[in-house]
Order: C-alpha cells, then sequence, then structure tokens
C-alpha cells in the first residue's frame, strides 16, 4: 500500500515555476544524454540496436525523480526496490562516492536474471542525495539463460544481491572474476556492464554540476514540485472516473511445462482518487518459468495506470501515488522459494492488457483493444565456422497493438511493456551472426477485425544455413488478442520450423531448444491486435483500402468484414455486400 511521503521543509517554501521549468528540462536532458552513452558504448546488439534498458534519477530514499526518455517502461516504475535493498544492506552512511553496486537478485527483483542493475549514489558535500541507475538486459548471464523449462531460479544464471562492484572509485577485481568465468561471452558481458557504469558516472556527475550551479535547496524544492504536480493530475483524473469494482480475467498458454492454460483474474478498484489492482485472485505460482517476483505486481499496475490515465507527463514517483496493489505472497506475479523466472517478461504482456481491460468498463474512450502482447522471445545459437566462436542471436517479435477508440491500431510495434524498444535491424543479424533472413513482411488478415481493426502481425523467416538451436517462447495461443464493443480477436502469433524438403514443417509456442539441420528454415509468425466495434460498420472503402495495400485478403474482406470485393478490378459489390452485412448484423444480435 502506499503512504504519504513526507515533503521536506525546502519543498514547502514555495518555488521559482520558471526555474522549474527549466530544471525538469535539464533532469531528463541529463538521463537522455547518459541514455546516449549507454547505447553508443554498448558491445551487445540486444542494448545498442534494441535499446533493452533503462536509465533513471532517483532521490536518496529510492523515489523515481527522472528517467530517460527512451527508458523501458517494466523496468522503471520498480528501480527503488534495489536501492532499498542497498539502503538496508549498508545504510546511507556505507554508501560512498565512487562506489558503484551490481544488483539482479530476483528475490528482491523479481525479473529474470538477465535484467542486471548498475547503479552508483550522489553525494553533495558528504550527503547522499539519490542515486543514478541503470538497468539493462545482458546478452548472457550463465547456467541456462533464458529458458522454457527451468523449475528454480538457480537453473537460469548467476545472481548478484548488491555488490559493490567498484568501492571508492576502485574496481574489485575478484568480482570481476567472478563475472568473467561464469558467463558464455565475457566480452560481451564485461562491455556492456562497463557500458553501464560510464552511464551511471556521467550522470553522476552532472546532477553534481547542476547541484552546484543552482543550489541544493532549489533541486530539491524542484523534485518535490514535479511529484507534487503529477500526483495532483493522477487523482484529479481518477476522481472524473466512475467509481467501481471492474473484473476481467484472460488466459496464459502454460508455464512451459504443463499444457494447463493458467488463468488471470483480476479487479481495478476505482475510489474516489485512488486506483486499487487486486490479484488476489491471480494463480499460484508455476513449476515453469513463467513467475515474477513481488516487485513485478506493483510495476505492472503502475504502467497500465500510467499509460491508459495519465499517458502525458513524465512517469515519476508522485503520478504513481495514488496507485495501490493487492498481492499476496505465492502467485505467478509475487513467486516465492527461489522460483524460475526465466519468462517473466512474457506473462506481464497479458497481466497490462488484463488490467487495461478491467478499466475499459470504466473509461471506454481511454482504452484499445488487446495488443499481440505475446512478445514472441527466440534465440538462435551454435557456433559460427567462420569465426569458430560461439554465437547467440536473440530478439522479440513486432506485432499489431489493438485499435484505438476513434482510429486503427498501430503497427508494428514492440508490446506495451517496452516502450520505444526496437528489433534489430535485419542487415546487423546477418553481419553478425550465420543467419540469412529471406523475407520479413506484413500477415494479411491478422489484424482483428473491427469498425476499426487492429494491427497486423509480420511474418520473418530464417535460414540457417550452418545450423544451430533454437529457443522460442510465443504466448497467447490459447486466448487471443480480444477485441472490444464488438470487435474480432487477432490472429494468433507462432513458430514454425522446415528442415530441408518438408514444406509442412513443426509448429511450436514454447521450446527450450530444438536442434537445427543445416539450411533449416524458420519462419516467425507475430500476432495483430484486436478490433473495436463491429467489422460491418467499417465503411466499405476504408476495406478496399486495405486489400489493396495487402492487409487484408479479398477472402478476408469477405469474410471478416462482409465486403464482397472482385479479385481483379477490387470493385465492391454492392448488393452481395449489403445482403452479408445484414447477414453479420442479425447474428451479431442474436
Amino acid at each position: 500500500m502506499n503512504v504519504a511521503v513526507p515533503v521536506s521543509p525546502a519543498a514547502v517554501r514555495g518555488f521559482d515555476p520558471i526555474l522549474l521549468g527549466i530544471l525538469q528540462n535539464l533532469l531528463v536532458a541529463i538521463m537522455d544524454e547518459c541514455e546516449l552513452n549507454l547505447s553508443r558504448t554498448a558491445f551487445s546488439p540486444f542494448i545498442y540496436e534494441g535499446k533493452d534498458y533503462c536509465v533513471g534519477l532517483l532521490d536518496a530514499q529510492g523515489r523515481t525523480v527522472v528517467q530517460s526518455r527512451g527508458s523501458v517502461p517494466s523496468f522503471m516504475a520498480d528501480l527503488g526496490v534495489p536501492i532499498q535493498d542497498a539502503l538496508d544492506l549498508y545504510g546511507p552512511e556505507g554508501l560512498h562516492e565512487g562506489d558503484v553496486l551490481i544488483m539482479n537478485f530476483a528475490d528482491i527483483c523479481g525479473q529474470h536474471l538477465n535484467n542486471v542493475v548498475i547503479y552508483t549514489p550522489v553525494h553533495w558535500q558528504e550527503k547522499l542525495v539519490g542515486f543514478v541507475v541503470t538497468r539493462a538486459h545482458w546478452t548472457d548471464i550463465g547456467a541456462s539463460g533464458l529458458s522454457t523449462t527451468s523449475t528454480e531460479i538457480f537453473q537460469e544464471g548467476i545472481q548478484f544481491r548488491t555488490l559493490k562492484v567498484y568501492k571508492r572509485g576502485e574496481i574489485d577485481p575478484e568480482i570481476m572474476r567472478v563475472i568473467r568465468h561464469n558467463v558464455r561471452f565475457p566480452e560481451l558481458t564485461l562491455g556492456d556492464m562497463g557500458a553501464q557504469v560510464s552511464a551511471v558516472e556521467l550522470g553522476r556527475r552532472r546532477f553534481v554540476a547542476l547541484i552546484e550551479k543552482y543550489g541544493w535547496e532549489s533541486i530539491e524544492t524542484s523534485i518535490h514540485a514535479m511529484w507534487d504536480h503529477s500526483e495532483k493530475l493522477a487523482r484529479d483524473r481518477l476522481r472524473a472516473m466512475p467509481d467501481g469494482v471492474y473484473a476481467a480475467e484472460a488466459l496464459l498458454d502454460d508455464d512451459g511445462i504443463s499444457n494447463e492454460a493458467i488463468p488471470l483474474k483480476l479487479k481495478v478498484i476505482i475510489a474516489g482518487d485512488r486506483m486499487t489492482v487486486d490479484f488476489s485472485e491471480f494463480p499460484p505460482q508455476t513449476k515453469g518459468p513463467m513467475n515474477s517476483g513481488a516487485a513485478v505486481g506493483p510495476n505492472v499496475a503502475k504502467l497500465a495506470f500510467k499509460a491508459a490515465i495519465v499517458p502525458e507527463g513524465p512517469p515519476n514517483d508522485g503520478v504513481f501515488r495514488p496507485v495501490d496493489v493487492i498481492l499476496p505472497p505465492g502467485t505467478i506475479l509475487s513467486a516465492v522459494d527461489n522460483a524460475a523466472m526465466s519468462l517473466w517478461t512474457v506473462s506481464i504482456k497479458t497481466i497490462v492488457d488484463v488490467i487495461l481491460r478491467a478499466l475499459s468498463q470504466a473509461v471506454p474512450d481511454r482504452i484499445p483493444a488487446a495488443h499481440h502482447g505475446s512478445m514472441g522471445v527466440y534465440t538462435f545459437n551454435g557456433v559460427n565456422r567462420e569465426t569458430g566462436k560461439p554465437y547467440r542471436l536473440g530478439d522479440i517479435v513486432l506485432g499489431g497493438w489493438g485499435a484505438q477508440p476513434d482510429s486503427d491500431g498501430f503497427s508494428p510495434l514492440k508490446t506495451v511493456t517496452h516502450g520505444d524498444t526496437r528489433q534489430i535491424p535485419l542487415e546487423i543479424e546477418e553481419n553478425l551472426y550465420p543467419v540469412l533472413i529471406e523475407r520479413h513482411e506484413f500477415r494479411p488478415d491478422s489484424a482483428g477485425p473491427g469498425a476499426f481493426r487492429g494491427g497486423l502481425g509480420l511474418k520473418k523467416v530464417y535460414a540457417i544455413p550452418e545450423g544451430g538451436n533454437l529457443m522460442v517462447a510465443f504466448e497467447r495461443s490459447k486466448c487471443p488478442p480480444w477485441g472490444l464493443f464488438g470487435g474480432g480477436e487477432a490472429q494468433v502469433g507462432y513458430v514454425v520450423v522446415k528442415k530441408p524438403g518438408d514444406e509442412t514443417g513443426v509448429r511450436y509456442q514454447k521450446v527450450s531448444r530444438v536442434p537445427l539441420a543445416p539450411e533449416t528454415r524458420v519462419e516467425l509468425f507475430s500476432s495483430g491486435g484486436g478490433g473495436r466495434g463491429h467489422a460491418y460498420e467499417r465503411a466499405p472503402e476504408r476495406v478496399v483500402e486495405d486489400v489493396r495495400m495487402g492487409y487484408v485478403t479479398v477472402e478476408g474482406a469477405a469474410k471478416d468484414y462482409g465486403v464482397i470485393v472482385d479479385a481483379s478490378s477490387l470493385e465492391i459489390d454492392q448488393d452481395a455486400t449489403a445482403q452479408r452485412r445484414a447477414t453479420m448484423r442479425d447474428t451479431s444480435k442474436a
């Protein structure tokens, strides 16, 4: 539960609004510069191309002040949790200028171990005034790494529980040896860690220079004013919403080990100027790695709240103050006892969508239909014959987002928890790894039909000349991205592996290891987004335009939208269309 945060005496003495605007933008600019430095100096394409990271400034208690504008949303809202662990272990007096700490301990962070936090304290006149923090996805973390079948966290990699990599500016060679000899790609890993260290040190210097220029009292006052302004905006939005209890549910396919679907049921409670997300009915933690730790529950609730209720303005501690979470221990979102968490991020996409589904009952004019939400993580690994060295290519798919209240869904994008992260460019993949990308194109008819259709999914085809191994984790095959208010669901995502001479192939959703013979082809199909409103209400001319653009087939136009189109001339058969749509309308009312 959130509690009132005491305001420092400096923050109640008033502030200069012009100075506030200057400082707020300067703080964001500092984080943006740190982000650019991280991206520029990282060794792994996951980071320098995919942008799978966050950079943030937190206060001395671990409360979010600002973040860089390219930060991954699901990395930011719980960054105070590892900071609090450091404060509990060392106390403020045990954190010194020049210290740099590393953290990925699952029992605290609640994410898979590849997501590694690097941070440094910021001091002003020997007083701890904040932290500059990064979290980035490391290509490898040892053990089995990303797996669909792990059953405990120890199978997934090495854990760092709040360790000082640098002590008063001096690197700890023993910790560096531990890291180097527990990962498969030490050059990439240590290079990425160095980029994170460089980013937080840059942020520390810039923040100290800002304090020197404007004074700590002005900075502190402005931070509290930023929080208070964001909090007021959030509470005003909640007060404008109808009070009530809004329930929603969906399914996850399975936990990677059994074939049993996992039901997700939750409630969103709007009461005055507060919103509570109640996960009391969530399923127990799974044997397989679809779990998250307790820090992630508030994180996904805040992410959904920010996206739906206060999308404008910066994410900071103030905007999240009206959000409460009810989350008992031992659920898929609050796993305990060293539960496996390799696929934590695969499950939270659907959880965010379910929160939004509940909110659609309260504010239908703000909420889109469900997005592709699968994440569709995949990795190829083997030995590159040209270099003789092992390689690992990893990425996630782009797909369609759900239809907006007043427009078609976006496509193609990553998931709602990924923000502005990108897919690694095809040219980079072919240059770095022994793969060829033969096709990367839209999937016709993959979008959920509606008066406003969803965004489209993609088809991406890899040829693997040298062979290797494949890991994939695609979700939502049993619970396709749903539509809202009469809109249709989207086609689901999956993977097909075709050995040489096999034109049918074998379909997969989740699998830890598929051996690939030389010249195997791997076809990735991502999902579209759900539609909004009845498809028979979409203007026939817009359907024909979608056919002309290749988004919808002639058959799909007839089946999904009731628009009968001549395949050669793309002319509409008005009589047949009227008859087909009348039937669809009658069926929907039955």
